[in-house]
């Protein structure tokens, strides 16, 4: 079958890299950030579009799915308003340009009706109301849908994530393929950086400029040399303590300030990953927050993914956003293994 599957809201391409590597052919990636392009095209057998989801038409779909015997749709509108991170209220929250979004995403999938469709996302969204007419959408095109949150490691990620999952088709009932890993075979931080050789704070490694770390007042070296691999800040000594833990409403924010393990999956990879008072990012045993380079394969890109053009001048904050925001490329081959058995037994029933 002639498979051809379109990105939206692609970014750097972690989704789109995961489908290929499962043997889909994605065709175009669109994303509103001019700074994905490189990361994406550069890695990928794909071209990128900048342009706002909310303004594409149905010929520009007819453009690039040509002659296709299988369209796949495929998406991660941006989680932010949804996010656990988010402490917005949810009338705050929609008030958001980009909580709208997903309704986008379901008025093309109206209008293409592509053969299969994959959306995924963080797993708060189920709850929200635009996530059950997005589902009514679905159903009432004739699609079969399912979807659940899965826990990352059980599919071979090496970071304590949970994300919402969904497949739909019009062809027969569709599913995620069964986990592959069990927490008696996790992927662990050592499993995938490991390997990396030494940097030190502030410093790159001369043969990866992404393998660098960003500097570190004298303060927060302190901290992390009195930090253990999986502790909090509650093991540091008293003059250590930032005087917002101190208080009795900081006290429990102990999911900061703290060093991976090397024997445990890592923490969920956000888009402040290389800072080392902005979560769990510390480096097991070197003091200093993640690299990017580090932060990019826990999303599981490979170890040599481009995003940033050797000829300019390397922005740390902007390629951090990339990788925070990528949806982790095993995941997108998990997704396309689903998606590939589906047809292969819908084919098989015929």
């Amino acid at each position: 079958m002639n498979i051809r599957a379109i990105d939206l809201f692609c970014g750097a391409g972690g989704l789109t890299h995961g489908l290929q590597r499962a043997g889909i052919d994605v065709i175009a990636g669109y994303d509103i950030e001019p700074q994905c392009r490189y990361a994406y095209e550069k890695n990928n057998k794909a071209v990128f579009i900048q342009e706002s989801v909310a303004e594409l038409t149905e010929d520009e779909f007819s453009h690039y799915y040509g002659d296709a015997d299988i369209r796949v749709m495929a998406g991660c509108a941006p989680c932010q308003p949804f996010s656990s991170y988010n402490k917005k209220s949810t009338e705050e929250n929609q008030k958001d340009a980009r909580w709208s979004l997903l309704t986008s995403f379901g008025l093309h999938i109206e209008k293409v009706l592509p053969e299969v469709v994959t959306m995924e996302n963080v797993p708060r969204l189920a709850k929200q109301a635009v996530f059950e007419d997005f589902i009514q959408k679905l159903q009432s095109l004739n699609y079969h849908v399912t979807y659940k949150v899965i826990f990352c490691p059980d599919y071979g990620m090496p970071q304590s994530r949970s994300r919402l999952v969904l497949l739909a088709s019009q062809l027969g009932p569709i599913k995620l393929i069964e986990p592959t890993h069990t927490s008696k075979n996790y992927v662990v931080v050592k499993d995938v950086i490991g390997h990396l050789p030494p940097v030190e704070a502030g410093q790159s490694h001369p043969n990866d400029r992404l393998h660098c770390a960003s500097r570190m007042s004298e303060l927060n070296l302190k901290r992390i040399q009195a930090s253990k691999p999986g502790g909090t800040w509650h093991d540091w000594p008293a003059e250590l303590v930032a005087k917002c833990h101190k208080k009795e409403s900081g006290s429990t924010y102990s999911s900061v300030y703290g060093r991976m393990s090397w024997d445990k999956v890592g923490a969920t990879i956000t888009t402040q990953c290389i800072g080392f008072g902005n979560g769990r990012f510390g480096h097991p045993e070197q003091d200093r927050a993640l690299t990017l380079r580090e932060a990019a394969i826990l999303q599981t890109f490979p170890d040599h993914y481009e995003f940033w053009p050797s000829e300019v001048k390397l922005d740390m904050r902007p390629i951090a956003k990339m990788i925070g925001n990528a949806v982790p490329v095993r995941l997108g081959e998990v997704v396309g293994e689903s998606i590939l058995l589906h047809l292969r037994e819908i084919k098989k029933s015929a």
